[in-house]
């Protein structure tokens, strides 16, 4: 059941999306589990405590968030199956805690905008990075579009579709509240630096699998693009994501890095003033174009692609 709900919530999500109409009107669950996480970043994470104890309300606040969200997917799934094609509720319920449609619309902007200009491009991929896009050339502007690719195909398409197809609705609502309390608070700021650990290694958990299976897919999708190299990426991916900052984001942004013959990563800014000195990932150019950003997005569809045709395949296999 959960393979096939997972494969029928991706058809859902690349076919229509998360409307604008809806947002507009009743937000989103990455919304509201943001705002639960800000509710309890202002309640419990206090100043005048201790690293110890801001550590452990971080964990207590986590705890709480995991618990609701699997409550409310339990209670929803209950509910939906409940009525007669309440599959087809549940598979739309799911799918707005995938991003295949939206990750390609953005990172298309980006390459869109280059075309026009280098501000036009800067615009575009501001909305898809957190770094300082001010000083960015062309080139930065199209890695940090294929990094943000790479990386958001992990979190926001294979992770969330494989958390569903094992663990259901519930285990998919656990995972975005994870990875949405490691975006918003499990950083090093002075602020939650304690409080955000627990998000913060949580969400490397939950991302171990999801992650190289990303690299994975990445390097057989290049099979399917032309001038890509499935050797390269899956070397790149060995050789270079252990040095990335993160445990895991390394391992599909250097897959693309192989398999499009790039070298993404490298020094950053944040802020305008602190400026962090990334991993290089990949042994190839390193000034990428706007063509790359499609040849990315190429490859991207095809990994996506994949991922559905694996999900089917395991459908299949559990009906046997």
């Amino acid at each position: 059941m959960n393979f096939e709900l997972a494969l029928l919530a991706l058809a859902i999500e690349a076919g229509a999306g998360y409307p604008d109409a809806c947002f507009r009107k009743i937000g989103h669950p990455a919304t509201w589990l943001g705002a639960l996480i800000a509710a309890l970043d202002r309640a419990l994470n206090c100043d005048q405590d201790s690293f110890a104890l801001r550590r452990l309300k971080g964990a207590g606040a986590l705890a709480t968030l995991l618990l609701i969200a699997v409550v409310a997917g339990v209670l929803t799934e209950r509910a939906a199956l409940a009525f007669p094609f309440g599959w087809l509720a549940l598979g739309v319920a799911a799918s707005t805690l995938l991003a295949q449609r939206s990750l390609h619309a953005h990172v298309a902007a980006v390459a869109d905008g280059l075309t026009t200009s280098l501000e036009d491009g800067r615009t575009a991929v501001v909305k898809i990075v957190g770094r300082d896009v001010s000083a960015l050339d062309a080139a930065g502007v199209a890695r940090a579009a294929i990094e943000s690719l790479a990386e958001n195909f992990s979190d926001g398409v294979v992770a969330p579709a494989l958390w569903l197809a094992v663990f259901g609705l519930p285990g998919a609502l656990a995972y975005k509240a994870v990875n949405t309390a490691d975006s918003m608070i499990g950083h090093k700021s002075a602020r939650h630096h304690a409080f955000g650990w627990a998000a913060a290694r949580c969400d490397d958990l939950m991302n171990i699998l999801p992650a190289r299976a990303a690299a994975g897919l990445l390097a057989v999708g290049a099979f399917m693009v032309k001038g890509a190299s499935p050797a390269e990426a899956l070397a790149a991916a060995r050789r270079d994501a252990r040095t990335h900052a993160s445990p895991n984001a390394g391992w599909p942004e250097a897959a693309a890095a192989g398999a499009l013959g790039l070298e993404l990563g490298g020094a950053r800014s944040y802020g305008g003033s602190q400026v962090v000195e990334g991993a290089r990932l990949g042994h190839g150019r390193r000034e990428a174009t706007a063509a790359d950003i499609l040849r990315a997005l190429a490859l991207y569809r095809r990994s996506a692609a994949i991922l559905w045709f694996a999900l089917a395949i395991a459908a299949l296999a559990a009906r046997i």
